[in-house]
């Protein structure tokens, strides 16, 4: 298939179809974030319909965390040579038809199926999202402006998911439906917008590679996960940390001496993609874990029925479009190292503001400033993020490279609850312990409390590391584009 270019200078061939392209992108992706929490809202009732116990009712959102995680790094790998817009639209259909199976699901071994389904065909997504915006658009400047949509629908789904949970929570099953005619209109959108592209060479798999990294991650998520619900003290905890510890060191002796490997350690022993890489996962960690304990504030000690907390968090989903939108044109100007340590430095200050959270303070005057300013300054951290985590990086590692962003994030978004969620279990027990005898209502929230505003430092604690992280890792000139003059098989 041929189509016009347009050119900008040479040797840059701008595709014509790249507009229509990013908002079948954004439209998949929007899909995929926005049901990672929809499920949240949807699971009491489902819970009670399909009578499923308070000990198992977690793996509705654990079955999908654990297949989207460990099979990330190698979607990535199967989207860079099996071909990028295949891959997309495989991913789309089967996450559709996922969708269906967990919405129809009789009991509850259906459902967690049906969700662990979905993060199988998500780990092809999410790769192929990301290195189809990168060989998609091959100016800098444009490039910084899809990945701005992209990065505010990033940040915008998690809240529109809490507000669609919570208009659809009369029935459960539509949380799931709705994703199906969504993602099957974006899969037929797809056949005239984007162009296939693939790394060239021998499609070869590292098995063994792919074996050890997906069920080393397995093993860690699982670990981390266990350690929210069981406690740091729990045996089973530190044996699956320890096997994916083991199992994540077995994989990078591996790929040292495979000739084609999984993931090429060039992509993450680089400077500049290492700290970005490294900042990524403290970012995710600090976000998803103070979004954890606003939320149990919002509904535990202010009373928030279902619905409102979606709303409450409309302010920082509106921060990151914001800023997102706005700071794209900054890329290119300023350099994505300094905008990131900027959107940080924001972000730190917002998660110090709900130190002050009282009792007696309601919403506004604490928590909407602080919603403001980390929605600002994650938005600018996250639209600068990909920017250098792909720049430079050759054709036949962008799906790899796209895959790392995703996995880290998702494990930081599993380390941050399971970590804060220690240090404010021990805050609280602490504190009621000072307490003696019965321990009244007030008391038990002025506990929460507590525990809430050691869990908010420990959140600064992440973002100060991950500002720390870009400061001293990522070089201060970078270069914003892939190399678009590497050839790549395009039809």
């Amino acid at each position: 298939m041929t189509a016009t270019t347009e050119t900008t200078s040479p040797g840059i061939a701008l595709d014509p179809r790249r507009w229509p392209a990013l908002t079948v992108i954004s439209v998949a992706t929007l899909m995929v974030v926005l049901d990672a929490s929809i499920i949240n809202i949807a699971l009491p009732r489902a819970q009670a319909d399909l009578q499923i116990s308070d000990a198992n009712r977690q793996w509705a959102v654990t079955a999908y965390a654990l297949a989207f995680d460990g099979l990330l790094l190698l979607g990535g790998r199967i989207v860079d040579f099996v071909g990028r817009k295949r891959v997309f639209m495989i991913g789309l259909v089967g996450f559709a038809l996922a969708s269906m199976v967990a919405g129809v699901a009789p009991n509850g071994a259906a459902l967690f199926a049906g969700r662990a389904l979905q993060g199988v065909f998500a780990a092809l997504l999410a790769p192929a999202a990301l290195s189809l915006i990168a060989v998609t658009f091959t100016d800098g400047r444009e490039r910084a402006k899809a990945f701005g949509v992209y990065g505010a629908l990033q940040g915008a789904g998690g809240a529109v998911g809490l507000i669609a949970g919570g208009v659809l929570t009369a029935n459960w099953r539509w949380c799931l439906f709705v994703n199906t005619p969504i993602a099957l209109a974006a899969a037929l959108a797809v056949i005239p917008t984007l162009r296939e592209s693939r790394a060239e060479g021998p499609r070869r798999y590292d098995v063994p590679g792919a074996v050890l990294v997906t069920t080393g991650l397995i093993a860690l998520v699982r670990g981390l996960t266990h350690a929210a619900e069981g406690g740091w003290s729990s045996a089973l905890t530190w044996i699956l940390l320890a096997a994916g510890a083991i199992l994540l060191v077995a994989f990078v002796a591996v790929e040292r001496r495979s000739s084609h490997p999984l993931l090429p350690l060039r992509v993450v022993l680089d400077h500049n993609r290492g700290g970005t890489f490294l900042a990524s996962l403290l970012t995710s960690a600090g976000m998803f874990g103070l979004m954890l304990f606003l939320t149990y504030h919002l509904q535990v000690n202010l009373g928030y029925q279902p619905l409102h907390p979606g709303l409450a968090f409309l302010p920082f989903s509106v921060g990151i479009i914001a800023a997102a939108t706005l700071g794209a044109p900054l890329v290119a100007r300023t350099g994505p190292k300094r905008l990131m340590a900027a959107g940080l430095t924001v972000t730190l200050v917002g998660s110090l503001w709900l130190v002050m959270v009282k009792a007696t303070s309601g919403y506004l005057p604490v928590i909407l400033p602080a919603m403001i300013l980390t929605g600002l300054g994650l938005g600018v951290f996250f639209v600068a993020l990909p920017n250098t985590a792909l720049a430079g990086i050759d054709p036949s590692d962008t799906g790899v490279a796209s895959a790392m962003i995703s996995t880290t994030q998702q494990i930081g978004g599993a380390i941050g609850p399971a970590l804060l969620n220690t240090l404010y279990i021990s805050a609280l027990t602490g504190f009621l312990t000072d307490h003696d005898g019965e321990i009244i209502r007030t008391v038990r929230l002025a506990g929460y409390l507590h525990g809430y505003r050691l869990a908010f430092v420990a959140s600064a604690v992440t973002f100060g590391l991950a500002l720390a992280a870009i400061v001293l890792l990522i070089k201060k000139h970078t270069r914003t584009d892939v190399h678009a003059d590497t050839p790549t098989h395009a039809i």
